[in-house]
């Protein structure tokens, strides 16, 4: 079953230092990410940076709706 510390730990090996908000509903979640790595990125390619950690667990179906804010502090 997915949760909020797996995706969590997920993203905090992909953006060390970053504040990372996870609001989960069964297979709908709801990701802000807040990291300097943002900096000078459009949103689509901040997008692809969080999506990456989490692929797996879209690819699986543990994850079906993400909705994601990334954004610099």
């Amino acid at each position: 079953m997915m949760n909020e510390t797996t995706i969590t730990h997920a993203l905090e090996s992909a953006f060390p230092g970053a504040s990372i908000d996870i609001q989960l509903d069964g297979s709908h979640c709801q990701i802000t990410v807040v990291s300097e790595i943002f900096e000078g990125l459009r949103p689509v390619a901040r997008q692809q940076k969080v999506y990456a950690p989490l692929n797996e667990f879209i690819r699986s179906g543990e994850l079906h709706a993400v909705n994601i804010i990334a954004k610099t502090p």
